[in-house]
């Protein structure tokens, strides 16, 4: 039997509930027109000519409306779309609901994820334009054309929940998450007031104060934090927080005639600094590239060296993004020590530990992230080590009101003062969005699924696969770490074909070796057999980066990796 049959129908010829009366004065019966009058005479004094103004205009406006009401009313028959089909889960679309859901759960969630799947099934662009209907049309498609197309999308598409697919700071079907994120989008929620998702609204409040407390924050957690859609804007709520703290007054005038506010940040940082940066309107010359060590860490010779230029040039040191677990070599800054540069030069410290903040979670591992609980503000992206659906990051701070004193605007059509509820549970107004996901019910679910011992057993065996295959690296002919010990879960090295390994290493060799991985990378692309991508830093050629997060993978799982690029290369 369909879940819409157990259902009694009613089809709105009256309304379900009752009008509201007391004492025979039965208000839904009031005109719109004398409701406004009667608020406008009870708020407002005979002699006060605005208050006259104020119900002219409400009665110009509700009189406008009805008009526009009556007339929509009376549309003819005529206009109306035969094909016309209502926003609304009638009961006519179970069935058609239940089959694309059941079409999602064999092919994407299930055998999209198999070891024996491909990852991709590939073509160009031009190809792809013939063999998939892009097109839209001015009458809509049947069902069976839908679930053809639904079907077609999931072939055409890279299973990023597949075990080979390495490629980015993110992989893997965690299936907790997936439930949750399914529900959210049911429900359809948008966290920006209590009275439209209270649930949600608390448990973010839950949710973030132990993620706060997990970081060290002092007294148990004590601070503020948010969603947010993706560890860039993270980071751009950092450098808006430093300033304001610094510069309160930059949110009534701007930057204009202000000594100019500088940032530092590792060469190695997420880009996502200087192009938050650059849209907020500090230039990208106003951010400072702190040069970084052998093993990727942010020099603190350098960053007080450039603090110290800024300040002979009569510029204002802003705030220090550090980085927990560069993108690449996956490097954690020295946090301690940025700290004690913050405090001398009165800076704002953020860390960005969008990748590397999972670590916290393991009592094994935590210490990679030492000196965070002295940041001023944390970028923690639970979508990434520890392999919540997409999107699902969080910005947090020790500062309790600065989201509030920085971002709100007050608006009163959504953040009207006299609720009948505690309107503090409206905590839309410290953000720049208006409308909000629930990113934090998947990610809620899943922990408590797991619970903070399964999501610190997700982190431990993801490291440990990460020490093994650096080991097989340095065992296996051909093979070369760019770092010898990597910290976090991204392991680079190169694949040295046969035929260069006699060669000198002069400029011809690493010109050659540069394009061994673009090569290697193509042909996992079109046999379809795993993705891991690549990259230059600096003076290096391209090396390949193994990234790991996805916590279902094995011993067999690295040799294959390995395997599988030794045959790639073996005609480079």
């Amino acid at each position: 039997m369909l879940a819409s049959e157990n259902f009694p129908t009613h089809h709105f010829k009256e309304s379900i509930f009752k009008p509201y009366s007391t004492s025979g004065d039965d208000l839904a019966s009031v005109t719109p027109l004398t409701a406004a009058a009667a608020l406008v005479a009870s708020t407002s004094s005979p002699a006060d000519s605005s208050s006259a103004v104020a119900f002219e205009t409400a009665s110009k406006m509700l009189t406008t409306t009805n008009s526009n009401n009556n007339n929509n009313n009376t549309t003819s028959a005529k206009d109306d779309l035969s094909s016309f089909v209502a926003s609304h889960p009638a009961a006519e679309f179970e069935g058609f609901i239940r089959a694309c859901v059941d079409e999602i759960i064999k092919l994407a969630v299930f055998q999209g994820t198999n070891r024996s799947s491909k990852v991709v099934e590939w073509h160009e662009p031009a190809e792809l334009r013939q063999l998939f209907d892009f097109q839209l049309r001015e009458k809509g498609e049947s069902q069976d054309k839908l679930r053809e197309l639904l079907r077609e999308t999931i072939r055409f598409s890279v299973k990023t929940g597949h075990p080979y697919f390495i490629n980015q700071l993110y992989s893997g079907v965690d299936p907790y998450a997936l439930v949750g994120q399914w529900l959210t989008d049911a429900l359809n929620p948008s966290v920006y007031t209590y009275e439209v998702a209270p649930l949600f609204t608390l448990m973010e409040e839950q949710v973030l104060a132990e993620m706060r407390r997990i970081v060290g924050f002092p007294n148990g957690g004590q601070g503020d934090g948010i969603f947010c859609p993706g560890g860039s804007i993270a980071n751009g709520y950092a450098i808006s927080c430093a300033r304001y703290r610094h510069s309160p007054e930059s949110k009534k005038n701007g930057l204009f005639n202000a000594k100019p506010l500088i940032i530092f940040t590792s060469e190695d940082a997420h880009y996502s600094v200087e192009k938050l940066a650059m849209f907020m309107g500090f230039g990208s010359e106003h951010v400072r590239k702190i040069a970084t060590n052998e093993v990727g860490k942010m020099r603190l010779s350098d960053l007080e060296e450039q603090v110290k230029q800024c300040l002979e040039n009569d510029w204002q040191p802003l705030m220090v993004s550090a980085t927990a677990g560069t993108t690449v070599l996956g490097a954690f800054d020295d946090l301690a020590g940025i700290s004690d540069v913050c405090k001398k030069y009165n800076m704002w410290m953020h860390v960005d530990a969008a990748w590397g903040g999972g670590a916290l979670m393991s009592k094994k591992y935590r210490h990679l992230l030492s000196g965070i609980e002295r940041a001023d503000s944390v970028t923690w992206n639970p979508h990434k080590l520890l392999a919540a659906s997409q999107q699902c990051s969080t910005f947090l701070t020790r500062h309790q009101q600065v989201l509030a004193q920085c971002h709100s605007t007050n608006a009163t059509y959504l953040f009207q003062k006299d609720k009948f509820y505690d309107t503090s549970f409206d905590t839309g107004d410290k953000h720049i969005q208006c409308g909000r996901r629930a990113d934090v019910f998947k990610f809620w679910f899943m922990w408590k699924a797991k619970g903070t011992q399964g999501l610190e057993a997700h982190v431990e065996k993801v490291f440990r696969m990460a020490e093994f295959f650096t080991a097989k690296v340095r065992e296996r002919p051909g093979f070369e770490l760019v770092l010898e010990s990597p910290e976090c879960t991204n392991i680079s090295f190169w694949y040295v074909p046969p035929g260069l390994r006699e060669m000198e290493r002069n400029r011809e060799f690493y010109d050659r070796l540069h394009k061994v991985a673009p090569k290697v990378k193509e042909g996992m692309i079109k046999k379809g057999s795993m993705m891991i991508t690549y990259q230059p830093l600096r003076q290096l050629p391209n090396f390949f980066r193994l990234v790991l997060q996805n916590s279902c993978l094995e011993e067999s799982d690295m040799v294959y990796f390995l395997d599988e690029i030794e045959s790639l290369a073996q005609n480079l």
